[in-house]
């Protein structure tokens, strides 16, 4: 129960110094890896994040585990992830087995219940995500995508031209034809 509220002036300055130092790095090495490390995180990007949110952590509290030895591990990570994300984008099998593939949820006014139970997702949400893009109907909605980053995409029927359907209108948009083949 004595160090419950403090223990000691050292540790206390050290667990300070540490986190000053930590917070620094993270934010120096996201600025220059770019983007990507924080916007729209799929799978693989969520779980580097969390690896170094727990490494920054441990570097921080851990007496162990000197900050030199903790930044070096975060920064391994960071670079893991820049090499794998670079590569990636140069090598389509390689993409396809880092990213999950996008998948239609709801599509033509019908919701796909295996696909739906494939990605674990209930009709609510789906629901939600409508309503959040303020479709009031489902008649409104060509496609829900659940996307490789686990957003789910609402695409929109095209509006009906002077009352007439356009027949380039009616054909299927060219971002879901290579989800449908």
């Amino acid at each position: 129960m004595d160090m419950l509220m403090f223990d000691d002036l050292e540790k206390l300055g050290r667990i300070v110094l540490t986190t000053v130092m930590v917070y620094l790095l993270i934010v120096i090495t996201t600025k220059v890896s770019g983007k990507r490390s924080t916007s729209q995180l799929n799978n693989f990007d969520w779980i580097v994040t969390v690896m170094i949110g727990s490494l920054g952590a441990s570097t921080i509290l851990l007496k162990d585990i000197p900050f030199i030895e903790g930044s070096s591990s975060i920064l391994v990570l960071y670079a893991l992830q820049y090499l794998v994300t670079k590569y990636a984008s140069i090598s389509p099998p390689f993409s396809q087995f880092v990213l999950s593939d996008p998948r239609i949820v709801f599509y033509q006014g019908q919701f796909l219940p295996e696909a739906l139970r494939a990605e674990r997702l209930t009709q609510q949400e789906v629901e939600c995500a409508m309503r959040s893009e303020g479709a009031n109907d489902f008649d409104e909605i060509e496609a829900v995508v659940f996307e490789s980053d686990a957003k789910l995409t609402i695409l929109k029927k095209p509006k009906e031209k002077e009352g007439k359907e356009n027949k380039e209108d009616a054909r299927v948009s060219e971002t879901l034809q290579p989800l449908i083949d």
